[in-house]
């Protein structure tokens, strides 16, 4: 974030005010963007090669993606003047692809890890003496059906958020984590249905649980 902040209020003072006091063909504004750029991809080189932690690849990759090309060099400052000196990417795009098959390997297991935790507490309400709870007037889960679509919504959108290629290539992967969860899903609801006919409230987790289904689909 310094170094971000740094180059963005350095280049703006070079266009503004040290470019004009050199001839045009001294380049002045794009030998210092591409100083900067360099370092800053040096920078950023030397820490996608380090161990990083989930939450820093994706704030690395954030960078790469989404506030240098666009927040930074798409500043009204300085726009014209970066568009004329074609900087490049951040990071090599085979970096830059290791990093996303990392990031998008780590959310996979992520929300796979989420969804079983929250099948897991679900299936431990089935076993409890309590009635299950009404959203609208109607016996439903609010853990199981509002928390899995949201689980798999929000990773949607983070990835979307690094790029569209990110976005789409978790949204394909998590297209298959989901029929497996409903699966597991399934496989215990009908476990309840055989073995628990005696439950002092089978009939509103039924229900529920027939409920979810709509928000499923």
């Amino acid at each position: 974030l310094h170094l971000g902040k740094t180059m963005k209020d350095d280049l703006t003072v070079v266009a503004k005010y040290i470019n004009k006091l050199y001839p045009p063909e001294f380049n002045v504004f794009s030998i210092y963007a591409e100083l900067y750029h360099n370092y800053f991809a040096s920078q950023a080189k030397k820490n996608a090669e380090s161990h990083l932690e989930d939450k820093d690849i994706y704030l690395l990759l954030s960078w790469v993606h989404n506030f240098y090309p666009k927040d930074m060099r798409k500043d009204h400052a300085l726009a014209m003047e970066l568009d004329k000196v074609k900087l490049g990417s951040l990071l090599p795009s085979s970096l830059s692809k290791e990093l996303e098959n990392k990031y998008l390997d780590s959310e996979e297991v992520t929300v796979k890890n989420s969804l079983r935790r929250c099948l897991d507490k679900e299936i431990q309400r089935w076993k409890e003496d309590k009635e299950p709870e009404k959203l609208n007037g109607h016996f439903q889960s609010e853990l199981l059906g509002i928390f899995v679509i949201q689980s798999i919504y929000s990773s949607q959108k983070r990835a979307e958020d690094i790029s569209k290629a990110v976005g789409e290539e978790l949204s394909h992967r998590l297209l298959k984590e989901l029929p497996a969860f409903l699966r597991s899903y399934r496989d215990a609801f009908e476990d309840f249905k055989e073995k628990s006919k005696k439950h002092t409230y089978y009939k509103p987790i039924l229900i529920a649980n027939i409920n979810n289904c709509w928000n499923f689909r």
